[in-house]
């Protein structure tokens, strides 16, 4: 099995913090090397472990930020 990396570029934001420490984030993360994308998930308080989450593209990111934006 190939190795899986991620490298978070970019901490934008802290949504909501649980009673063990873990943190559900807005980040900027490169998985495999590719290109940082937007990511929103559940983060250790190390940052070494992650849960479950949703990446966007920018693309992806402006459409929910133009929608919120217009409401």
């Amino acid at each position: 099995m190939a190795e899986f990396t991620f490298e978070i570029e970019e901490h934008l934001l802290v949504l909501s913090e649980n009673d063990k420490g873990w943190t559900k984030e807005l980040n900027r993360v490169s998985f495999n090397g590719a290109p940082a994308k937007y990511d929103i998930r559940t983060w250790s308080p190390d940052h070494s472990k992650m849960g479950k989450g949703i990446t966007l593209s920018n693309e992806e990111f402006q459409v929910l930020l133009d929608a919120f934006t217009n409401k």
